[in-house]
């Protein structure tokens, strides 16, 4: 079926059901018998920083710091976080964990004003025609006068409108409000219909939607009456839906109206469909028109223990001990009880001293005989009661087995995420059990769970990017180096110069190759001039040859010895007195001499033989250096004998 099709089909008064639900008793007309009152200002606020689902804003005051009505108390950087505002005129007194307003019982950062008593406005600025203005300028007023969904979910408002632009074609207003003993907006629709129908009006300017539709419920005739006569000049249809729990929930009230189904992990928006609460649409009229942020919002005191159940106007972080004194609260003396919501989605509160949220509805207050204490819990007879009574078609009695057993994984199979915690299966089942109670544990372990993951994955990605960084990085380096040598070797090249890298290379691998060709060829002559000279040691040892005769050396030692006492004695005795030398002396001398030259030349003659013959094989350069060695010892030699004979002629 089309869009278009459906449309019309709608507008013909079609209606559908929805699987599943039940008919608790509705215990509304005791808070409805009077108007809505306006509560008196507590003494003391107490503001969570965090009153929606998202993140929290960001402080914008300090301890001590004056505040007016209406001042935003905190900043947003993001679609899913929203500012909170003074209730009133006031010092900031603290800014402290205090107790919030959660099943948990757990403190949360609060803001706390210690009111004037002037309550003081602060300057504030309505729009006076918001058809000119554009859908983004509405959605920007409407975040930041800090809206979430009043119908106990707290969605940031605007990020819902904004995600339904040019994707909606049906926007439905959620006057249900089906939960037993509550009727906040049954009370709101009574005496601000008109206000409303205005909001209404503002939604359908920014989305600009096909079809819009009012869903009531057949037990507020006086709220429909109202509603049809502000709307009576407005294309809107108001359709009233009989009385069933959970008849008020989001996909549920979908289902209804239009017999359009959420598929699982989906929004409504991916159908084409955007429901809002009434309470939120007055918050949007308030906001836009008026100027105001929502600082304010109805509450339902109900139960026996109040002596007048009614809907009060209430403003945010009131204390609710604050409310229970004002409207005459005398508590159960053998089982005193709060609890914030209705019969079946409520929590007990741990005490009176937690204050009011933008989630806050109703504040059930029964005696024992109304509300009977919860009952021991017994075993599971699987009666199958509390799947028949399953709005989602979930199967409660599998789901609590898994969650008793910590088996998670298969809770997630069975598409846990999709409970909407409406407690039908925990009112049908005749064990007693509490099941949303399992429910809710084992959704925020899974939660828990999940985040841990997602940390450890963040913690392996941010590693992973680390390392593939610092590779990076070293290529970079290494390309970098690379290429300043080839820039370089090109320059040079250029220059008309060559590779100096590329020429040190070369001489030091050329040098080694003449070292190793030097060593194989030096080594071969070396060995053969040991064996030659081994040889000739071998002949000399073998030849039976008598001494030389070393007369002659052994006279010409004697003769230089006694020349050398001549001198001694010379130097001793003045060179007057000196005896003179005979000629026989003389011709002594000139042999002596001439002896010593024979020796020196026949020295330098055996050194000359006993040098080894250069091999065709050895290294010229090496017989070359043996030569000139040989040849300096030679001249050694003859320069020796040479000063002998020297000396020998001076002492002639």
């Amino acid at each position: 079926m089309s869009m278009l099709s459906l449309i019309e089909k709608i507008r013909t008064g079609a209606l559908w059901d929805f699987p599943g639900g039940v008919h608790p008793p509705e215990n509304k007309k005791q808070s409805t018998k009077i108007p809505l009152v306006e509560a008196r200002l507590a003494k003391e606020f107490v503001l969570p920083i965090k009153q929606h689902i998202g993140k929290s804003g960001e402080l914008l005051v300090h301890v001590g710091d004056k505040v007016l009505k209406g001042q935003p108390l905190t900043s947003f950087s993001s679609t899913f976080m929203l500012p909170i505002h003074a209730p009133t005129s006031g010092i900031i007194s603290a800014i402290e964990p205090r107790t919030i307003t959660h099943p948990s019982g757990l403190s949360e950062l609060c803001i706390v004003i210690k009111a004037d008593g002037e309550d003081r406005w602060y300057e504030h600025s309505p729009i006076t025609d918001y058809t000119q203005a554009s859908p983004e300028e509405l959605i920007e007023i409407i975040r930041n006068s800090g809206i979430a969904g009043l119908g106990g979910a707290g969605f940031p408002t605007a990020k819902k409108i904004h995600s339904g632009l040019s994707r909606v074609e049906i926007f439905i207003v959620n006057a249900a409000e089906c939960e037993p003993y509550i009727t906040a907006d049954d009370a709101l629709m009574r005496e601000h219909a008109r206000e409303i129908i205005d909001g209404i009006s503002i939604v359908e300017h920014i989305l600009k939607p096909k079809l819009t539709i009012i869903g009531i419920e057949d037990n507020k005739p006086e709220a429909i009456k109202a509603l049809q006569e502000a709307a009576v000049d407005k294309d809107i249809v108001i359709r009233v839906i009989p009385t069933k729990y959970p008849s008020g929930a989001a996909k549920q009230l979908i289902k209804l109206l239009t017999n359009l189904e959420v598929p699982a992990g989906k929004h409504s928006v991916d159908v084409g469909v955007l429901v809002q609460n009434v309470g939120s649409i007055h918050a949007i009229k308030r906001a836009v028109i008026d100027g105001e942020p929502l600082i304010r919002r109805v509450i339902t005191l109900t139960g026996e223990t109040f002596s007048q159940p009614c809907n009060v106007w209430v403003h945010l972080g009131t204390p609710i001990q604050s409310l229970l004194d004002e409207f005459g609260y005398q508590a159960d003396r053998k089982l005193p009880r709060l609890i914030m919501g209705g019969p079946m989605m409520g929590f007990t509160l741990p005490h009176a001293n937690v204050p009011i949220t933008k989630t806050s509805n109703c504040i059930l207050a029964p005696t024992r005989k109304e509300i009977a204490l919860q009952q021991a819990e017994m075993a599971c007879i699987r009666c199958g009661q509390c799947a028949d009574a399953c709005p989602v078609s979930l199967l409660p009695q599998q789901l609590l087995w898994h969650a008793k057993a910590q088996e998670y994984e298969k809770c997630e199979e069975l598409n846990l995420k999709d409970c909407i915690e409406c407690g039908a299966c925990a009112y049908v089942c005749p064990s007693e059990i509490p099941l949303v109670h399992y429910y809710r544990q084992a959704k925020a372990e899974i939660h828990t769970r999940k985040r841990e993951t997602e940390a450890a994955e963040r913690a392996k990605q941010r590693f992973e990017e680390k390392k593939a960084r610092m590779e990076r990085d070293k290529a970079e380096r290494e390309n970098r180096f690379k290429k300043a040598a080839e820039d370089r070797r090109k320059e040079m090249q250029q220059s008309g110069g060559e590779d100096a890298i590329a020429a040190a290379i070369a001489r030091v691998k050329a040098q080694k190759h003449r070292q190793e060709t030097s060593d194989n060829t030096t080594k071969p002559a070396v060995a053969a001039a040991i064996a030659r000279a081994k040889a000739k040691q071998a002949k000399a040892s073998q030849t039976e040859t008598q001494e030389p005769d070393n007369s002659e050396m052994i006279k010409l030692r004697e003769e230089r010895k006694q020349l050398a006492r001549q001198r001694k004695a010379e130097k001793n005795t003045p060179a007057e007195t000196a005896p003179t030398t005979d000629t026989g002396d003389e011709k002594k001398a000139a042999v002596a001499a001439a002896i010593a030259r024979a020796k020196a030349r026949k020295a330098e003659q055996q050194t000359v033989e006993t040098q080894p013959e250069p091999t065709p094989e050895a290294d010229p350069k090496k017989a070359a250096v043996a030569a000139a060695i040989a040849r300096a010892k030679a001249r050694k030699a003859a320069q020796k004998t040479e000063n002998q004979q020297n000396n020998v002629e001076e002492n002639k």
